[in-house]
């Protein structure tokens, strides 16, 4: 039996810095985590540059069932906070559109930042450890893994989403919550791309590759203003990742072709200037020259030449392309998610310490618990801001 003060389950983002703020403060700090490396999902991330946060974020980036609760701590650790420990380490980064941050070099770069912090603060981190069962005792809580028995005063569970499994994704988190009485919302995979029906599928399928700005709009409102990419499978893009947290199974999407870009008066142009010009090169001219032909041979363009239009014409193209309307038969899923949208119920947790409130002693942070930001940077920014609230608590 192995007695310490705090036992963090997960080396991902959010349990790294929970374990290393809580290390600072002279607790002695194990992080067990089940898989040969800690970091993992950080390395993939970005695509293997670690978009590790947006200088945007602002509660207003998350969706939760409590939308307050993530004010507490993104307001103590803030994206800012995040960016000077990037600074005070040396490492090089780029800003990119929208307010994400990248490393210059390599998402390696976020990790040994986070290991030197724990290294630092004294923190032991056991791998290949795979968490079998969590009881709760008279000092605390007792974990059995697979290699050993520990005993903590405090548990920290950041096990993370079931997103990627190839990764090790496990529902232990979850578990563990409903263990100890805590509510937890159905998951599903969010910031993922879209499967079409398979007459879509096959009408788009010469399409793979092509990308299209858009404004993309879901059945409650939301919008966002990024591009689309057409897949082997369906369509992607930030987008559509972006939509996908607020699409829900039988939906459909509204997608604005043609976002800065006012088609009837475009159109009023073209019949002053090139008349005679056929409607479909003219169209050819402002979107993807295949994705044209696709809507010409599935009758939604008339075959006719610009000064030929009717009245009737024009108000179906403005409406056909300002707000195409798509179905889409699914998500791809965990597979290629990038976070897992629901989790545990963050009322059953203190915004101030994420500690459980029926269960103390016990801590839930990061991407196993109901809060999922925007693409962009900001979910990193969360598991920052929460492993940092928890690390002074526990």
């Amino acid at each position: 039996m192995t007695h310490v003060d705090v036992i963090v389950i997960g080396a991902g983002a959010a349990g790294l810095m929970c374990a290393a703020q809580a290390g600072y403060r002279g607790r002695q700090v194990t992080v067990l985590d089940m898989g040969k490396k800690p970091g993992r999902k950080i390395l993939i991330s970005g695509g293997g540059r670690c978009n590790f946060t947006n200088v945007n974020a602002s509660p207003a980036n998350y969706l939760c069932n409590n939308p307050h609760f993530v004010k507490s701590c993104l307001s103590r650790y803030s994206q800012h906070d995040f960016i000077e420990l990037v600074e005070r380490h040396g490492l090089q980064y780029h800003h990119k559109t929208l307010g994400q941050l990248f490393c210059d070099n390599s998402a390696q770069d976020i990790v040994d930042m986070l290991l030197t912090e724990c290294d630092w603060a004294g923190v032991n981190i056991a791998l290949r450890s795979e968490v079998l069962s969590v009881a709760a005792n008279e000092g605390g809580y007792l974990v059995q893994t697979t290699q050993e028995s520990y005993q903590c005063q405090s548990l920290v569970v950041a096990s993370g989403g079931l997103t990627m499994p190839k990764l090790g994704a496990t529902p232990i988190g979850y578990q563990i919550a409903a263990q100890f009485g805590l509510k937890v919302f159905p998951t599903t995979a969010a910031l993922v791309p879209f499967t079409l029906h398979q007459h879509d599928k096959e009408r788009f399928a010469a399409l793979a590759g092509i990308s299209i700005p858009c404004s993309i709009t879901s059945d409650n409102g939301t919008s966002f203003k990024e591009n689309l990419l057409f897949t082997h499978r369906g369509i992607s893009g930030p987008a559509v990742l972006q939509i996908s947290s607020f699409w829900r199974a039988g939906q459909s999407v509204s997608i604005n072709l043609l976002p800065d870009m006012e088609l009837k008066t475009q159109i009023q142009q073209w019949r002053e200037t090139q008349g005679q010009k056929s409607l479909k090169n003219c169209l050819a001219s402002v979107l993807p020259k295949r994705f044209v032909e696709i809507l010409y041979d599935s009758n939604l363009l008339p075959d006719a030449n610009v000064n030929q239009l009717t009245h009737r014409q024009i108000d179906e193209l403005h409406a056909t392309l300002h707000a195409w309307q798509i179905k889409p038969n699914g998500t791809e899923g965990y597979r290629t998610a990038e976070v897992t949208l629901g989790g545990v119920d963050t009322d059953e947790l203190s915004s101030k310490t994420f500690e459980a409130k029926k269960a103390p002693g016990l801590y839930f942070i990061g991407e196993v618990t109901d809060v999922t930001g925007w693409l962009g940077g900001y979910n990193f920014q969360y598991c920052w801001s929460s492993g940092f609230a928890a690390g002074q608590f526990v």
